[in-house]
């Protein structure tokens, strides 16, 4: 028999032919989101578990799981929906599907600061409630990016792929990371690296967050840290809901202490917070930074090559864990 390998959501189509050909695998046909009794029977059956970020892995998941369950092979990079500890303790591996989304998790950012620079989503909302009475000299003015100063949290592959992406637009490319990255690449980028998130935070005309959720990092734009940003400031968040402090944001966008914010992921989802909706100075977007149809199918092959290579007994070149 083929170890049983469960699928928790509906993945693209040649994906799932593909699995179907190599696996014995159950899909989700209906696409509907697993619930906390739907995932413990699927991990108390599975050989190898196949979650993305709308599934809860948590403790009582993993430690209820079946003594056939080895693998979690995540169909996303980030795995803060995994409870690793658990995992490990257990001696089930996991993986990720990293170096796929890079580029369009960078154009979602830019096409939020775009957005919000630009006003572009006021400017449909008032097109289409038949609110626009034609060009205006002082009409839906935004701000220009050149020389602008972009503070970028978390320099990993994303956050180099923006900085290309906004050096190209003439902003001044600034970041903090755990380190400072191989100077050659900061000089291609024209960044500078600020050891001190603190001060950095206080001189940026734009902050991204581009940090992967961890103990370290959440909340790692805290009230405190908003409250440092200049009035004209706006916040860009690709990365997690969960690495800022949503109701400090929240108060101070309504406060007008800061100029704005550009999001795709936040603290409850998808519960968003309903005051967000009642403010013009943000663009929202429903966690859609990789929605691409070609990074969709890359994570689904690397899924696909770490379960088979797992399988045919060898260690998956994206495991998180062992």
């Amino acid at each position: 028999m083929k170890p049983l390998v469960i699928v928790t959501r509906k993945l693209p189509e040649e994906v799932e032919k593909r699995m179907a050909e190599l696996f014995n695998v159950r899909l989700n046909e209906d696409d509907h989101a697993f619930s906390h009794d739907e995932l413990l029977a699927a991990a108390r059956e599975a050989d190898i578990l196949v979650p993305t970020v709308t599934d809860k892995i948590n403790t009582d998941v993993i430690a209820e799981g079946g003594a056939s369950l080895k693998m979690i092979a995540n169909f996303g990079v980030g795995v803060d929906h995994i409870d690793l500890k658990t995992a490990k303790n257990r001696m089930i591996t996991v993986t990720n599907t990293p170096g796929v989304l890079t580029d369009d998790t960078a154009d979602m950012a830019m096409t939020l600061l775009l957005s919000l620079t630009r006003r572009t989503g006021e400017g449909e909302r008032m097109l289409r409630g038949g609110n626009w009475h034609g060009w205006a000299p002082t009409g839906i003015r935004g701000v220009r990016l050149q020389d602008k100063k972009l503070g970028i949290i978390g320099m990993g592959r994303i956050g180099q792929a923006l900085a290309m992406r906004a050096k190209s637009f003439g902003l001044e490319i600034h970041y903090h990371n755990r380190s400072q990255i191989d100077q050659q690449l900061e000089n291609e980028l024209g960044a500078t690296y600020w050891s001190s998130l603190d001060q950095m935070i206080s001189q940026m005309d734009f902050i991204s967050l581009n940090c992967p959720s961890t103990e370290e990092t959440r909340p790692i734009m805290s009230g405190r840290r908003i409250k440092l940003m200049k009035k004209h400031a706006y916040i860009i968040n690709t990365a997690r809901g969960d690495v800022i402090d949503e109701n400090a944001m929240l108060e101070a966008l309504g406060a007008g202490d800061i100029a704005g914010a550009g999001l795709d992921v936040y603290e409850n989802e998808p519960n968003v917070d309903a005051r967000f909706m009642a403010l013009e100075n943000v663009v929202l977007a429903p966690h859609m930074g990789s929605a691409t149809i070609e990074a969709r199918i890359a994570m689904g092959e690397k899924v696909i090559i770490n379960v088979k290579t797992f399988i045919d007994g060898h260690s998956p070149r994206n495991r998180v864990l062992i």
